[in-house]
Order: C-alpha cells, then sequence, then structure tokens
C-alpha cells in the first residue's frame, strides 16, 4: 500500500509539472479548454492539480471563463535560476552592441544536455520582428543557434545520434552541416523554427577553450537578406569573440 501510495505521489508531482510545461513562450493565459488540448489528463484531475498549484504561487487565475497563468513561485524560481547564469550579465555589452548595430533580435543560448537554453534575449525595436523569450528551449540540432554549438563539440557519427530531431534523421548529412559551421565560424538556417525567419549565430567559449553557448540575431527574411547575412556573421564573430574574452579564454 505504501509503495502504491508513493508511486501516486510521483505520478501527481508528474502531472503537474506537465501542466508548467504546457506553457509556451507568447501563452499570457490559458483556459482550462486549452490546456486539456496540450496536457492528457481528465478535467477533473486538470482543475485539482490547477487549484494545489494555485494555491502553490505556481499559477494564478482570473476571469470567467477561468484563465491561468504562470504565478510569482515560478518567477522565483527563474530569479534563482538566472542567478547562477551569470553568463546572461556578462554578455550583455555585447549583446547591446549586436542590438544596437542590427536592430533585430538577438539572444544568447547555452547548452543544457541536448538541448540549448536562451538565458538573454534582447527583442527587436521594429514592428516586424521573431522573438523566443528568456527560458525557450530547443533541440541542438535544429536552428542556427543550436548547430552553431553543436558543430563545436567534435562528436563522431555514434555520437551525434541522441542528438538527432528525429531516428531517421540523416547524419551524414548534418555531419556536413556542422563541418561547415565549424569551418566558417557561424551558422544559419533559413525558415526553419520560424516560418519567414533567418537567423545567424555565432560560438563563444569559456576559459578552458571549450564551446559555452553561441549568441544569435534573427529577423524576417525581408531584411535580413543574403548580404546582411554576411555582415551580421561579421559582428557576431566580433562579440562572441569578445564574450570569450570576458569568460577566461586565452588568445591563441
Amino acid at each position: 500500500m505504501q509503495e502504491k501510495k508513493s508511486h501516486e505521489n510521483v505520478r501527481a508531482v508528474e502531472r503537474a509539472l506537465e501542466i508548467l510545461l504546457a506553457f509556451r513562450p507568447g501563452d499570457n493565459e490559458l483556459t482550462v479548454a486549452e490546456l486539456l488540448t496540450r496536457v492528457n489528463l481528465s478535467r477533473p484531475t486538470l482543475y485539482r492539480l490547477l487549484n494545489t498549484l494555485e494555491q502553490k504561487g505556481f499559477l494564478a487565475s482570473k476571469g470567467e471563463p477561468q484563465r491561468f497563468h504562470l504565478g510569482s513561485a515560478v518567477a522565483h524560481l527563474a530569479h534563482v535560476w538566472m542567478s547562477d547564469h551569470s553568463i546572461a550579465e556578462l554578455a550583455q555589452p555585447m549583446l547591446r552592441n549586436l542590438w544596437a548595430e542590427t536592430t533585430e533580435t538577438v539572444a544568447l543560448f547555452v547548452p543544457d544536455g541536448t538541448y540549448r537554453v536562451c538565458v538573454a534575449e534582447l527583442e527587436s525595436p521594429q514592428p516586424l520582428s521573431f522573438r523566443r523569450g528568456v527560458g525557450y528551449r530547443e533541440k541542438l540540432v535544429l536552428g542556427a543557434s543550436g548547430r552553431t554549438i553543436l558543430s563545436q563539440m567534435q562528436l563522431s557519427a555514434d555520437e551525434l545520434r541522441p542528438y538527432l530531431a528525429e531516428p531517421d534523421q540523416d547524419v551524414s548529412a548534418l555531419l556536413a552541416d556542422i563541418e561547415a559551421i565549424r569551418a566558417q565560424g557561424y551558422g544559419t538556417s533559413r525558415h526553419e523554427l520560424i516560418e519567414g525567419a533567418v537567423a545567424v549565430a555565432a560560438p563563444f567559449f569559456n576559459g578552458a577553450n571549450q564551446i559555452a553557448g553561441s549568441i544569435c540575431i534573427f529577423g524576417p527574411s525581408v531584411r535580413v537578406t543574403d548580404n546582411r547575412v554576411t555582415q551580421f556573421a561579421e559582428l557576431l564573430k566580433r562579440e562572441a569573440a569578445n564574450l570569450s574574452r570576458a569568460l577566461g579564454q586565452q588568445a591563441a
């Protein structure tokens, strides 16, 4: 009986976390109906867990029908997490330089296992722009900012397999892509994760000369032409080198 109760408690935690992770960048609030399309829970179970999460400050609600948004407890955890990521603070001068020179969205990514996480972002002031938001998480193998990090990890074809987006993904094509990124010092993607968006990214390194993350510029294809991609790449490599030095990397 004790073992069964313990299992039920763990499952309740898993379900509660699924609800929190159902919120995506841009979701200011979600109704119960919207949450039901994102989590595999019955309505009574969902209501019970929503009530518990709201009592603990992880969610807050308003209106009729009831609409939920992330609460102050999430902000507290985000603050604790961000305080341990001083790279975001060190990178601010570099990010602001890029933002001022390009007027496009600039973001900083760090690796997290087979994923990368956005730890800082400066949104473009232009009416047509793209943003992912601090905390955005995506597989390294997808997008310029991820593959740019992956290109510096020196992985073999077999070592790359856990990173694949799909089991049948063409590893040879991926290897060729990351070799090209490594050779030119930056990566690009077009219409890959967001339709109409172009991204350019460059890697930065820590004091042990290990890959620490990537700096990325992204904007709409109507503005980020091939010529501007080349310009952005040079700016990114300059500021990525500045950030690497700030992190202790020694000159070659």
